[in-house]
Order: C-alpha cells, then sequence, then structure tokens
C-alpha cells in the first residue's frame, strides 16, 4: 500500500484545519437568547430574528476531525459520501466549498442547497455527497443503494455512510449490512464511534464492546481503528477501498473518537464528564499529527502555522461569502408537485 506523499500529508492537515476553524467559527454565530421565568433563567431559544447568523439545529465536528479527513482522503472525487447530523467535516473533507457550505446553514440563495436544507442537509452532487440526514440511521440504506447503482452499472465507485455508535442499534443498520454482504457491494460502513449517542454513553447501550464485532455476524470485514490518528484512518479505509473496488464486498470500519462540545448547539453545553473530556483532548487529532509531521521532516512548526492562518483566512472568507448573500425568494423555494404557494 503506497505511502501517503507530502503534499497528499499537508493536504490532510490542511482539511483537518479546515473543519476545525469552520465549526470553531459557528459558536460565534450560532445565537440563543435566554428567556426569564420567575426571576431565573429558565431555558434557552433560537435567536432567529439576528441578521447574519445561523439557526437551526447545529452539531459540532470538533475533535472527530481525522475519521472524516482520513476516510475521505481515500476517496475519488466520484465516490458516494451519506452523512450525519454532525455532517460538516465530512462535507469538507470530501472537497466541499465553505463559502456554499456556510450560506446553506445561514439559509442563503447561495447556499449548496439554496439555503433550504440547512446543517443537517448539506448536499452537492458533483462531489457525491448524497446528503446529511437528521434522522438515525437513515443514510446508512442510502449508502447501500448507491454501492448497488455502482456494482450496476459496473463503475469502480464506492459508497461510504458515516454514522455514530447509536445508530448501530437501528434495524436500518443491520438490514444495510446484511444486503450489502449478501450481494457484495462496495460500501464502507464507519461508525464514528465518539462513545455517546447524544447524552447516553455507548457502554450502557452496546451490548458488545466494539461496534466492529458485527461485521461477522454478516460475513463482512469489521475493523477497529484509533479515530484520532489521520494516518491509521487512511490506511484502514484505502485498503477497504482497495477492497471494494475490486469486488471484495463491504467493509465495517469502527473509529473509536471523542467530540469535544455538547450534543447540540454549537457548542452551548459540554460535555458532563470533564475528566473524560481533558483526558481524550490530550489526544487531539490534529496536535497530534501536527507533532508527527515535525518530527518525520514533513513540515516545519513555521509551515504549519502558515497553513493554519491560510484556513482561518479561508473560513472568514466563507462567513463573508454568506452574510453578503441574500436569503432565497418565495419562487425560488422547492415545492413539493401540487401544492399551492
Amino acid at each position: 500500500m503506497a505511502t501517503p506523499t507530502r503534499e497528499a500529508l499537508i493536504e490532510m492537515l490542511r482539511m483537518m484545519r479546515r473543519i476545525r476553524h469552520f465549526e470553531q467559527r459557528l459558536t460565534g454565530l450560532y445565537d440563543y437568547t435566554s428567556f426569564i421565568k420567575d426571576g431565573d433563567v429558565a431555558g434557552d431559544m433560537y435567536d432567529f430574528a439576528s441578521k447574519g447568523i445561523v439557526a437551526g439545529a447545529v452539531h459540532l465536528y470538533v475533535g472527530q476531525e481525522a475519521v472524516a479527513v482520513g476516510v475521505c482522503s481515500a476517496l475519488n472525487e466520484d465516490d458516494y459520501v451519506t452523512s450525519t447530523h454532525r455532517g460538516h467535516g465530512h462535507c469538507i473533507a470530501k472537497g466541499a466549498e465553505l463559502g456554499p457550505m456556510m450560506a446553506e446553514l445561514m439559509g442563503r440563495v447561495t447556499g449548496s442547497s439554496r439555503g433550504c436544507g440547512g446543517s443537517m442537509h448539506i448536499f452537492c452532487k458533483q462531489l457525491g455527497l448524497l446528503g446529511g440526514n437528521g434522522i438515525i440511521g437513515a443514510q446508512i440504506p442510502l449508502a447501500t443503494g448507491a454501492g448497488f447503482s455502482a456494482k450496476y452499472r459496473g463503475t469502480r465507485q464506492v459508497a461510504v455512510a458515516f454514522f455514530g455508535d447509536g445508530a448501530s442499534n437501528q434495524g436500518t443498520f443491520h438490514e444495510a449490512l446484511n444486503m450489502a454482504s449478501l450481494w457484495a457491494l462496495p460500501v464502507l460502513f464507519v461508525c464514528e464511534n465518539n462513545l455517546y449517542a447524544a447524552t447516553t454513553a455507548a457502554e450502557i447501550a452496546l451490548a458488545i464492546a466494539n461496534v466492529a464485532e458485527r461485521a461477522a455476524g454478516y460475513g463482512m470485514s469489521g475493523e477497529v481503528v484509533d479515530g484520532q490518528d489521520v494516518l491509521a484512518v487512511h490506511e484502514c479505509a484505502l485498503a477497504a477501498v482497495e477492497r471494494a473496488r475490486d469486488g471484495g464486498g463491504p467493509t465495517l470500519i469502527e473509529a473509536k473518537t471523542y467530540r469535544f462540545t455538547g450534543h447540540a448547539g454549537a457548542g452551548q453545553d459540554q460535555h458532563n464528564n470533564p475528566e473524560e473530556l481533558a483526558c481524550w483532548m490530550e489526544r487531539d487529532p490534529i496536535c497530534l499529527f501536527e507533532k508527527r509531521l515535525i518530527d518525520d521532516g514533513v513540515m516545519s512548526a513555521q509551515e504549519q502555522e502558515a497553513l493554519n492562518d491560510e484556513a482561518l483566512a479561508e473560513v472568514e472568507a466563507a462567513v463573508e461569502f454568506a452574510q453578503n448573500s441574500r436569503f432565497p425568494r418565495l419562487e425560488e423555494m422547492p415545492v413539493m408537485e401540487g401544492t399551492e404557494v
């Protein structure tokens, strides 16, 4: 298996930095308005009236960057990806432009879905991005269908379904794995096990230690990989992709990772286990990769600082692009056939 070139390694770091800065920038754009009841702060409401902010549900990908980049760096542009409610990282790693992504989150007409999809439904047909999904596990059969399409048409495309540990308990997960294995479809099922399904710990929701063990029940390869190590993820994904392209069927990959923010709300709430969070942040995937690139003589600290500055500038340009874009007009909104507006 070929070792990534220097250019490929630098591009991986660039993508990880883009994802991190994109997500962190959202924490200043996604506003809450506290409401008062009986003299106390009773809760938070989305401030839909604020100008230029992101409204609606937002789920950040901070901490999991190595999984998206490691997998997507093993794909071709025409390979398919289905994503989750926590899907910004998958989109950026697959090559989506930051401007249209940010505009989509802000509901602007220049967004990738004309501002009608929002954070959980970013779509880009040209990149094989078949969209995120707010329904837990719904993207898994969609990727299976894309894999069937590729095999039926005789292409060498593969499809990837990203999902969380919570989705592995859904019936669609088991149905899709069974069908993909039965028909030897070119699909990668990538479980990003960040140890929590919303706030439910995996250890009390899973009857087994590793989701990847479930692959054996469907006659396919199951791999567990360190989701904080982008090169380990890349190597694992590349082997699975090559096997799928050659007709070897699907693979279930479980990447052990961790999100550094709360489940939703652009980081307004954190995990209720600060000690656990602190331990995982010591294995920040970006810091680990930067150190490795310096130790291996691939990049200097100064080069990494310059790359970081470039990523920050790209995100700021995306924010400016989105804020300068208008909202869609009524006649530009997609309408179901037979519906009157």
